[in-house]
Formats: C-alpha cells, structure tokens, sequence
C-alpha cells in the first residue's frame, strides 16, 4: 500500500494550498515555498531505484485523476482569495500568482501527460483539458506526435542543444511547441480533406474551454481574480518548459534511428519521481509510451543527475548548471553510450557552444549494439 500512497503527496499539497487561499494572509505562499521544500529535501534523500509493486490501475490512477481535478479548484479558490481580500497588499498577489503557477506545473503536468497518453476516450478528454491551467490545451498533440517521434534530434523542440541556457531555450520552446501543435492538427484537417483552418480544428475548442473557464473566474472574483488567474496561467507555460530542459538536455539521436532508453535522463530521488508521477523516470516511457507511470522500471545504467529541483535552480545560473551538472554527465554520455554518428553531431555541437572535445577517449559503438546492451 505505501506504493499506492506515496503518490498521495502531490494532490495533499493542493489541497493545502486551496486551504491557504481561503485562509489568506502569509498562508498564500504555502505553494510556492513548496518549491525550495521539496528541493532542499528531495537533494538530502538517497535515490530510489525502487520498481513499484502496484498491480491495479483503477487505484493507481486516483491521485492522477485527483491532481488533475484539484488544479482548476486552485484557480477557483484563487478567484475567492480575490473577493476576500479586496485591500489585499502586492506581496499577498504575488503568493497567490506564484502559488497558482507553481501547482499548475506540479502535480498537474505529469498527472495530466498520464491521462492524455492512455487509450481511454474520457482520461485524453480530461487529460487534454485541464491544461487549461498552464494555457495549453492542444499541448499533447505536439508531445505525442512531435517529441515522441524526434527525441534527441534537432528537429525536437523539447530537447535543447548544448550550450543553450534556459533563458534562451523557454521562450522559443512556448513558441516551438505551440507552431508545430497547430501545424499537425492543420496537416490532419487537410488530409480528410477540410480546411487547414476549418471549424474543427482543436484549438477552436481550446479557446471555448478557456473561455468558459475564465467566465467562472470572473463569476466569482471579477476581473481582478481574471488578472490573477492569468499570471498564474502565463508563469505556469513558461516554467513547464524549463523541466523539459532536463530531461533531454544536449542529448543526440540520428535522425529515424531507434530510440533507446539512453535518449533521455533520469533522476531518481524520491520526491522527483512522486511529485512528476514517474516523469522523472521516464527511459521506458519512450520506448512504450502506453506503459502506466508506476510500470516504468529505473534505468540501472543510468549516468548520475541529481534532484530535478537541484536541476531547475541551478539552470538558473547558467555556469552552475553547465560546468557542474550537464558537461560532467554529457561527458560520460558520449565516451560511453553515444553511437559514432551521435559523436559526430556532439562533437559539432561541442564545437559550437564552445565546449571542451572531449571525444577522443569516445568508443562510439553502433547503434544496435548500444541499444542490445
């Protein structure tokens, strides 16, 4: 049972934070102060390479579903905040913003990249349209279609190449992702033979779905809980971004070549993989993208990254995240794991990004014998 429970943590803190908005005061930064909580914490924990015990998906899937559903509550008891706190100071607005984004991103992306990746009709609908919360509703149809098919190549707006920062890679990734979902669902309209831009194209319902929920926010809060709601919906896009940042940074596949389980990188902490829903552990998301999070086995082969959240704050200082984190790990990803071809597009990348050539002690095996091993 305590593997069925530990997932239990995500929708906890969203109910604390629901509770913090009705209670207001200093109580509004419980959210977002879960942020450095869950970092200073989950970085002192040993990894956990635990394969989990659940067997029945129906009890599995409650905190999924539970995250998912409590994250446009967190918007509704934003919008309360709002009405009873009308004298509120500026500090009191940014715990709520922060506190709001913060949520949207954890527990919610991972729970909602659970439901939206099932075959059920009802778990994708849902899945597809919580992601109100970030503004995002169209956002699987360039994850499933486009990063599930370009993992690690170039022609993937998810995986950022060497040397970029996250300041430059999350912004033109919004905006990547964003063109490209668009762009598939236009291709998929035109090949039934409607238009690019007919009436059934997706992100018409998009902005229904978004709408109508910031109709209920202004219901409640008026235009002022709009505003808030808002930020909290703008921070949440961008910062989702950064933690795609991580999980592939610099990591090189040839274009139509197998994706293996080296293609990504993984961390193992404890709250990482709670928190994210396994999305930490994702190497066997990529070579089954059906299998249910608490089915993905821990790659033993693994090169060591550290907490997700030690990842996210040390991005934010470039010098720290390159020279401390990533160049250490790529290193090793190349003299170990990549294929000869990959070399060559690594090496060139090195060069570019003006990184040392750390190549020649590379053994550079095949592609099919690096995915056998």
């Amino acid at each position: 049972m305590l593997d069925y429970g530990r997932y239990y943590v995500g929708p906890l803190v969203q109910l604390a934070v629901i509770a913090s908005f009705l209670h207001g005061g200093p109580w509004v930064y419980v959210g977002i102060l879960s942020l450095p909580f869950f970092g200073i914490v989950d970085s002192l924990l040993p990894n956990d390479f635990a394969t989990r015990k659940m067997k029945s998906r129906a009890l599995a899937d409650i905190p999924v579903w539970l995250s998912c559903l409590l994250a446009p509550v967190i918007y509704i008891a934003a919008a309360v905040w709002v009405v009873r706190n009308p004298g509120a100071a500026g500090w009191e607005y940014f715990g709520v913003i922060a506190s709001c984004a913060w949520l949207s991103v954890i527990p919610l992306v991972p729970a909602s990249h659970e439901l939206y990746h099932q075959r059920g009709k009802l778990q994708r609908l849902v899945g597809r349209y919580v992601q109100v919360c970030y503004l995002d509703c169209t956002r699987e149809i360039e994850h499933v279609v486009g990063h599930h098919i370009h993992v690690a190549t170039d022609k993937d707006g998810d995986t950022a190449p060497r040397g970029t920062t996250l300041y430059a890679f999350t912004p033109k990734a919004v905006l990547v992702s964003t063109k490209e979902a668009w762009a598939v669902e236009s291709d998929n309209l035109e090949k039934m033979g409607k238009g690019r831009w007919s009436i059934g194209h997706r992100l018409y319902r998009a902005i229904i779905v978004l709408l109508a929920f910031h109709a209920i926010i202004y219901l409640i809060g008026g235009p002022v809980a709009n505003l808030v709601a808002l930020g909290g919906q703008i921070g949440a896009r961008f910062w989702i971004e950064s933690f795609n940042y991580f999980q592939h940074y610099g990591l090189i596949r040839v274009h139509g070549g197998q994706i293996d389980r080296r293609h990504v990188w993984n961390h193992f902490k404890p709250f990482s993989r709670i928190l994210g829903f396994e999305i930490t552990n994702h190497a066997d998301h990529h070579t089954d993208s059906y299998a249910a999070f608490y089915e993905l086995k821990p790659d033993t082969k693994w090169i060591p990254m550290p907490s997700v959240f030690v990842c996210f704050f040390a991005a934010l200082i470039p010098p720290v995240w390159h020279n401390m984190i990533i160049k250490p790990a790529l290193k090793r990803w190349d003299q170990e794991l990549a294929s000869a071809d990959e070399l060559a597009i690594a090496r060139e990348q090195n060069r570019k990004a003006g990184w040392p050539d750390w190549f020649d002690g590379a053994k550079g095996g095949s592609a099919n014998d690096l995915a056998a091993a």
